[in-house]
């Protein structure tokens, strides 16, 4: 899901900002706990309202996009067992940030006999590789903005002792593919930008654009179950989404869009002091259940 070709050179593309690459979070932290904060306080359920929008941030490098758009691989391809891909990807999340050491490199494992099949071919538009440790990193940060996002969205904006206490517990996200501990940037400024660096290279075009379309619009479930829950995903999805990426999906979001998000958000955060934390972040420890038994059975774990 990644590439090392670059159809376009860095330096010629338009400096990026915080406020183009970040969604908006207007209301400030209210305390849970008077301990540092870390990753782990993230495994809300409610993060899987943003996983669309992920997907749409990492696709938006080319080389990952036209690395899962043209994959061969159908046993994980996501228009093709949307729930197996949905599975592996969840649980890739919790092992990387609840899991042991064996149990990150186990997972690693798995997902490189899965990769090693993804290369772009002869016909390719772009030259892409899933081994390359670039868009690791890029696909990594993306799952680390997500996770950042769903938590401010939930609990308000963190400080920025709070939000470097938070960042200083992710690289695990990046370390769990190829990408080397020291690729991670260092501290929660360099990652801001970092981020904004290389999102100038997030450029999407038809094919690629042509594919999320299709994943917004659920063609690759039922239609019963397409017709209830389509408008909800692409509300979130546009939601979840900075100002630079809606451009590049050429997604409308008005003002009043804006408006009804960020009061969904305070009803559910609101909310969400009031569900018992075992049911909000059981899914990821039944997760971690499912592979330890895999690995115990020794049973393919992707």
């Amino acid at each position: 899901m990644t590439a090392a070709a670059r159809p376009f050179e860095q330096d010629d593309l338009p400096s990026l900002t915080t406020e183009q690459t970040r969604i908006p979070i207007g209301t400030e932290h209210r305390p849970f706990t008077k301990r540092p904060l870390a990753l782990t306080d993230a495994l809300d359920f409610w993060s899987f309202g943003g996983a669309a929008a992920n997907v749409v941030m990492q696709m938006a490098r080319p080389g990952v996009g036209y690395g899962v758009a043209e994959s061969r691989v159908e046993s994980g391809a996501l228009m093709v067992h949307p729930w197996k891909r949905a599975r592996t990807t969840t649980q890739y999340l919790a092992v990387s940030i609840l899991g042991t050491q064996e149990e990150i490199d186990a997972f690693r494992e798995a997902v490189n006999v899965a990769h090693r099949q993804v290369r772009s071919g002869p016909d390719s538009k772009v030259t892409y590789n899933a081994f390359n440790r670039d868009l690791q990193l890029w696909v990594a940060a993306c799952l680390f903005i997500g996770f950042e996002d769903t938590y401010q969205l939930l609990n308000g904006k963190m400080t920025d002792e709070q939000a470097e206490q938070f960042y200083q517990t992710s690289s695990t996200l990046a370390t769990g593919l190829q990408v080397t501990r020291e690729m991670w940037p260092a501290t929660r400024k360099d990652f801001d930008a970092y981020w904004n660096d290389l999102a100038r290279q997030a450029v999407l075009d038809d094919f690629v654009r042509g594919y999320l379309e299709d994943l917004l619009n659920l063609r690759m479930i039922h239609w019963y179950m397409r017709i209830p829950f389509r408008g909800l995903l692409r509300f979130l999805t546009i939601g979840f989404l900075a100002p630079y990426f809606r451009e590049q999906l050429r997604v409308e979001w008005t003002a009043a869009d804006q408006r009804r998000f960020d009061h969904l958000f305070l009803f559910v955060g609101f909310v969400n002091r009031f569900i018992p934390r075992f049911l909000r972040f059981g899914g990821s420890y039944a997760l971690m259940t499912d592979l330890r038994r895999r690995m115990r059975k020794q049973k393919n774990l992707i």
